[in-house]
């Protein structure tokens, strides 16, 4: 099980290179392209900055895993995008994009995982260790 603790630390250890290399480094993690995506707090109603990879794009949606290291419980992001779908994404260090998120399908989600996996092995990791099934979500241009 990953701790609330450790991933808070990781982000803001991410974001600290990204400023101390003036985001010439981080906007790249595991192969993946970094991205910065901005929730609504489910219970705070406050505005919540995360950085993720993004391994997929699909058309216009780009497309994350909410699978937290292949814990059973979902990111706190994902559990705020399922309350507010409306968010905000900045990739490389551009311009923050209002975006639509929303939980892949399954259909789309079988479609769209052995695409995710080929280029991401420990996604197929961390589905082998976890009991629930790990969404993915589809941010599309609003």
């Amino acid at each position: 099980m990953v701790s609330d603790r450790s991933l808070k630390t990781l982000n803001a250890t991410h974001r600290r290179l990204m400023r101390l290399t003036r985001g010439r480094l981080g906007w790249r993690a595991g192969g993946m392209p970094v991205l910065e995506l901005t929730t609504t707090g489910r219970r705070s109603g406050r505005a919540h900055t995360v950085m993720l990879t993004s391994p997929l794009r699909d058309g216009d949606a780009i497309v994350l895993v909410a699978s937290r290291a292949g814990d059973d419980r979902h990111p706190d992001w994902y559990l705020n995008i399922c309350a507010t779908a409306d968010v905000e994404v900045r990739v490389r260090g551009g311009s923050w994009r209002p975006m639509r998120a929303r939980v892949a399908t399954p259909p789309e989600r079988e479609r769209l995982w052995p695409r995710v996996v080929a280029d991401s092995r420990w996604y197929e990791s961390y589905q082998a260790k976890s009991k629930r099934v790990i969404p993915l979500v589809l941010l599309e241009p609003r």
